[in-house]
């Protein structure tokens, strides 16, 4: 066993502290590498404060890690001591079933989903997995990925869950040339959305409630930005949007954004409200065969491809580097949408 040094929540309320556990040794398929970064999601907040249900503390978040090898197992193919290597939302899944053998581990059939954090640990009976507010990490080589070389090492970081979580939308519902593709919200996962809406050649279109966003929209790669408070300025796009990706996790009235999709066109959910958005006008949906979709993160090979993809398109996110001490101010200021556009953890602090 592999003693490892992290940061948990032991409660709801308490303030993160140091807390030790250990990790498996390396199996046969295994990938044992030190953590250099770790982003911040939204999410590791609604686990870590017990707004989703299912916390067991102690609990370790982290989703979006990056880091280098440091061991493999005798049978790993795809990576060597040295090599960069990155995790996301999964470590495991049942592999077996119809939407695992096609490469959306996400989707898994058996509801059989290891996550990185607060999930059941397969390999230790009676233990949940820790992510990667930690000092080393141990995973099967089929959830491990390969890391560009090309790109700030700390920026990566939050590709591995706000990249993919957009960038799997927009390459499934086709933004590229010729399409008109509009991202609400920028937060951490909207300015993902603008990034790689722009980069597939979209025409992208950036909605906010901020007019103070506007500049930072148009320099991510918005060719337009919209105040989606401004009436006159929404009407103006009526059924014109092939695709629309909502980002906002506030539950909050859909219509306006259905009434801009052109016929055929779909509204992606890919935020996760604290209560369910108001039900949609459906004659909204019916008079031009409109949908609302909702889309999750990726599977392991379309993440690859999305790393590689903003390797060749010079992507990466917009961060602050935080020390690991400053996880529950990071925490506060989360609440208060004052980060652009993602903390990321420099895992070299852990050691002071």
């Amino acid at each position: 066993m592999n003693a490892t040094l992290s940061y948990a929540a032991f409660d709801r309320t308490s303030p993160f502290g140091p807390f030790s556990f250990v990790r498996r040794d390396p199996g046969a398929l295994d990938v044992q590498f030190e953590i250099l970064f770790c982003g911040v999601c939204h999410s590791d907040l609604h686990t870590a404060r017990g707004e989703w249900p299912g916390t067991v503390y102690p609990c370790v978040p982290g989703h979006e890690i990056v880091g280098r090898v440091t061991k493999v197992g005798p049978e790993v193919k795809g990576f060597k001591v040295g090599d960069l290597a990155a995790v996301g939302c999964m470590v495991d899944s049942c592999k077996t079933c119809a939407s695992c053998q096609a490469g959306f581990e996400q989707y898994c059939d058996n509801n059989d989903i290891t996550f990185t954090y607060n999930s059941v640990d397969k390999h230790l009976p009676g233990k949940r997995t820790y992510g990667g507010y930690s000092s080393q990490i141990v995973v099967d080589e089929r959830f491990c990925l390969h890391v560009p070389e090309n790109l700030d090492l700390a920026a990566v970081a939050p590709l591995l869950c706000a990249g993919i979580t957009t960038y799997s939308p927009l390459k499934h519902w086709g933004a590229g040339h010729g399409k008109k593709v509009g991202v609400v919200g920028l937060g951490g996962l909207g300015h993902m959305g603008v990034k790689l809406s722009h980069a597939f050649g979209a025409h992208t279109v950036l909605f906010t409630t901020s007019p103070g966003k506007a500049e930072d929209g148009l320099r991510l790669g918005a060719d337009e930005v919209v105040i989606s408070k401004d009436a006159a300025a929404m009407k103006k796009h009526t059924a014109s949007f092939d695709m629309i990706l909502n980002t906002v996790a506030a539950s909050h009235n859909l219509d306006a954004y259905t009434s801009l999709l052109k016929r055929d066109g779909t509204l992606v959910l890919v935020g996760m409200p604290e209560h369910s958005h108001p039900s949609p006008d459906v004659g909204n949906l019916l008079h031009k065969r409109r949908a609302i979709a909702g889309s999750m993160i990726g599977g392991i090979a379309e993440t690859q491809e999305m790393l590689n993809f903003c390797s060749q398109h010079n992507i990466a996110s917009d961060i602050e580097l935080i020390p690991i001490q400053k996880i529950d101010e990071a925490y506060e200021r989360m609440l208060k949408g004052d980060v652009k556009y993602r903390f990321v953890i420099d895992m070299a602090s852990l050691k002071a």
